[in-house]
């Protein structure tokens, strides 16, 4: 007599954790693609960042969150509320924690917020494993079995591809029977103009000063086909600092550091969409937007 197949199954996963833990990395490394920017600058991630993994048995919705942390500005809060929001909507959730730094007051506090999330599994990822010794992970292994009661806790490795396809059988087999919840083929559920908004921001902070980082924000404000030319896509977008001396700083000597950044986020956004791209991008001032409520949903910031 043969066993039946095993039934289908499709719901959402949440990667959490402190700023810099590599949850981006991660969902990025399962779902095969770069759909969330990845960058060594702490809290680069501002939006929750959907990533689709469609296996045989599942399809697997990665949601990547902000990095939880106390905030500073208004900004900060309404990114931490999404965080504590997001939680609350998935079917299991990963709490990430890096192999290679000791676990801190952030992680504990993290902790807690999962300890009140009563009915959602939760599975304790160690991250960059491949920057840690066999030493160091057994002991965080052991430190981080003492945070709570969790399903699961696995060492992975996004970089080397470690445990990866563990972790994604771990987490697949936490979601509810159901059919698949996008078609086949699909990576990510976010609108191209939000992604290439995002690439042209992770380019801007790469090697910038470490207060630059926050103050940047990007808005795509129009993408349409060049007339005449079906192999040729114009994109519009317009980068907002906070202060004219930041403004400076990317715009850089002779205008060669916003040259380099259109450069770099250029060769993303036509490997995104596989086409030739023309990138006219601006800067603007918009002065301590992060703390300014008007701006912020300007820029795409909402309650």
């Amino acid at each position: 007599m043969s066993s039946s197949a095993p039934e289908f199954r499709a719901g959402f996963a949440c990667f959490v954790g402190r700023p810099n833990v590599g949850k981006s990395t991660l969902m990025n490394a399962l779902v095969g693609a770069k759909v969330a920017i990845t960058s060594s600058k702490p809290q680069t991630t501002r939006r929750a960042i959907r990533g689709i993994v469609t296996r045989p048995d599942a399809q697997l919705v990665i949601v990547d969150t902000p990095g939880l942390h106390r905030p500073r500005t208004l900004l900060g809060e309404r990114l931490d509320s999404l965080v504590l929001s997001t939680l609350t909507e998935v079917d299991v959730i990963g709490f990430c924690l890096p192999a290679n730094e000791p676990v801190g007051k952030g992680d504990r506090f993290i902790a807690e917020k999962l300890a009140a999330v009563k009915k959602t599994p939760v599975i304790a990822v160690v991250t960059k494993c491949d920057l840690a010794s066999r030493e160091q992970i057994a002991k965080q292994l052991l430190d981080v079995s003492k945070l709570g009661d969790f399903a699961e806790i696995i060492p992975v490795s996004a970089e080397s591809g470690e445990q990866l396809g563990l972790l994604g059988d771990l987490l697949a087999a936490r979601l509810p029977v159901s059919p698949p919840l996008y078609a086949g083929g699909e990576l990510t559920d976010e609108p191209e103009q939000v992604l290439v908004a995002e690439l042209i921001r992770e380019a801007a902070l790469e090697g910038v000063r470490d207060e630059l980082p926050h103050s940047i924000a990007v808005v795509v404000e129009e993408m349409v086909p060049r007339e005449g030319r079906d192999d040729l896509l114009d994109v519009y977008a317009q980068m907002f600092v906070e202060r004219p001396s930041q403004k400076a700083i990317v715009i850089g000597p002779k205008g060669a550091r916003l040259k380099e950044v259109g450069t770099r986020a250029r060769r993303h956004i036509e490997a995104l969409l596989g086409t030739h791209v023309y990138l006219d991008l601006r800067i603007k001032v918009a002065k301590d937007w992060q703390r300014d409520p008007k701006q912020l949903r300007r820029l795409g910031f909402y309650d």
